[in-house]
């Protein structure tokens, strides 16, 4: 049985109206169920004085279903805590759902991707590079 774990590096997306696309780096820790973990993003609002948020991850994983709170470090500017619900596929590649502000009607989706390929495709693929011989 493959090892489908969510510890590692991730690459994200959320989509945020009047914004647009946000892209983010997302490193979990899987350890029982309980994630952890931090995420670095740009920030987008007009006037931010810092060009990059820090924020960290408190959650849980259940089967398929992972959902955790993102907190901003510090807070500010509109950055406070954000809830994500989300569902991971079968080899533990791709977590994808939606994100809220609590207390607002503020949502929308993301996609999570883990960070490079197995070794062994990468393999394969440079095999089919080579001639023929």
């Amino acid at each position: 049985m493959p090892d489908n774990s969510l510890t590692g590096v991730w690459d994200g997306t959320f989509i945020q109206s009047q914004v647009g696309m946000v892209t983010f780096l997302a490193t979990l820790i899987e350890s029982g169920g309980a994630l952890g973990g931090n995420v670095t993003e740009p920030c987008t609002m007009p006037g931010c004085p810092m060009g990059t948020h820090n924020a960290s991850i408190t959650g849980h994983r259940s089967g398929s279903a992972v959902s955790f709170i993102k907190r901003y470090e510090p807070p500010g500017h509109g950055y406070d805590t954000v809830t994500y619900e989300g569902t991971v596929n079968a080899d533990a590649t791709e977590i994808d759902g939606r994100w809220k502000l609590p207390g607002t009607t503020a949502s929308g989706t993301f996609l999570m991707v883990r960070s490079g390929k197995p070794a062994e495709a990468e393999v394969v693929e440079e095999r089919k590079k080579e001639p023929a011989r």
